[in-house]
C-alpha cells in the first residue's frame, strides 16, 4: 500500500486546513465551526447577525486550537455571496473546506402561504446562496486540490427534504405547513449531485448531510413548545446533538472522506429507514 497509516490522527485530520462555514453563528454552522477549530483549523464564520458571529468567535478562540473569524454577510442575493467570498479571496488564497450551512424555514397554512417570505426567501438562502458562493469559492478550493487530498464542499440539507408531509411537524405551529422549507432541501440534495459531478474535475468533492431534529434556532420553537418529547418519536429515544454534528463535519472534511463525493447522508437516529413499517 502506498499508505497505510490508518491511524485517528492521520485519517480525521483537518489541522491547517481553511474552512468557511455560512451560518456559523448559530445551531448547527457552530457546531461545524467548533468541530473544526478545535482540531486546529483556521475558521471563517458567516451571518448577519454581528453580535452572535463575534460571540461564537471568541468562544471558539478561547479553546483553540485552531482560529475563528468572522465576515457579517447577507447570502440572499448573487451580490451578497459574491461579497462574501471577494472578502475571504483578500485574506486566503486557498480554502479547503466549505460548509454552505445558511438556511431559514417558514410555517404557514396551505392556503395563506406567503410568496415573498414563504418561497422567494426561503429560496433565496437554501438553494441559490449554495450555488453562488460554491461557484464565487470555486477557484480557491480547486488550487494546490488533487486527487489523494481534494477540496470540501458540505451542503447541509435536511431530512425533510425526502419527507413528502410538510405539515404535523414539532417545530411548526399547529396548523402551518413547511412548503418551502421541504422543497428548497430536497433542491439542495439535487444541487449536491450536479455540483458534485460538475466539479470532479477539480478536485472538490461535495456531499450532502441530511439532519433530523438537532438544537438550533430553527428548532427553538419545538424545543420550547414540545420540550424533551421532541425526541421520543425517533428510534434513539433523543434529538441530534453537537457530538453528532461534529462527527460528520470532522469526516466529510478529512482524509477519511477524500474519495466520496456526491452522497446525501442522513444523520437522524434511523429516521428515514425506519418511518416505514413493512407490508407483509
Amino acid at each position: 500500500m502506498a499508505d497505510n497509516d490508518f491511524s485517528i490522527p492521520s485519517l480525521f485530520d483537518v489541522k491547517g486546513k481553511v474552512a468557511v462555514v455560512t451560518g456559523g453563528g448559530s445551531g448547527i454552522g457552530t457546531m461545524f465551526a467548533a468541530a473544526y477549530v478545535q482540531n486546529g483549523a483556521k475558521v471563517y464564520i458567516a451571518s448577519r447577525k454581528e453580535k452572535q458571529l463575534k460571540e461564537v468567535c471568541d468562544a471558539l478562540n478561547k479553546k483553540g486550537p485552531g482560529s475563528c473569524h468572522y465576515f457579517v454577510a447577507d447570502l440572499t442575493s448573487k451580490a451578497g455571496c459574491d461579497a462574501l467570498a471577494a472578502a475571504i479571496k483578500e485574506r486566503e488564497s486557498k480554502v479547503h473546506i466549505l460548509v454552505n450551512n445558511s438556511g431559514i424555514s417558514w410555517g404557514a397554512p396551505y392556503d395563506n402561504f406567503p410568496e415573498k417570505d414563504g418561497w422567494d426567501r426561503v429560496m433565496n438562502l437554501n438553494v441559490k446562496s449554495i450555488f453562488y458562493t460554491t461557484v464565487a469559492l470555486t477557484d480557491v478550493l480547486a488550487k494546490d486540490s488533487t486527487n489523494m487530498d481534494p477540496a470540501r464542499v458540505i451542503n447541509v440539507s435536511s431530512v425533510a427534504s425526502v419527507v413528502p408531509v410538510a405539515t404535523g411537524s414539532n417545530v411548526a405551529a399547529e396548523g402551518s405547513g413547511l412548503w418551502s422549507y421541504h422543497t428548497s432541501k430536497a433542491a439542495v440534495n439535487h444541487l449536491t449531485s450536479q455540483l458534485a459531478a460538475t466539479l470532479a474535475s477539480k478536485h472538490i468533492t461535495v456531499n450532502a448531510v441530511l439532519p433530523s431534529v438537532f438544537p438550533s434556532r430553527m428548532t427553538a420553537f419545538g424545543f420550547k413548545t414540545h420540550g424533551d418529547s421532541m425526541g421520543k418519536a425517533n428510534p434513539t429515544g433523543r434529538t441530534g446533538l453537537p457530538k453528532d454534528m461534529a462527527g460528520i463535519a470532522l469526516f466529510l472534511a478529512s482524509p477519511a472522506s477524500a474519495y466520496i463525493s456526491g452522497a446525501h447522508i442522513p444523520l437522524d437516529g434511523g429516521v428515514l429507514v425506519c418511518r416505514a413499517k413493512a407490508v407483509l
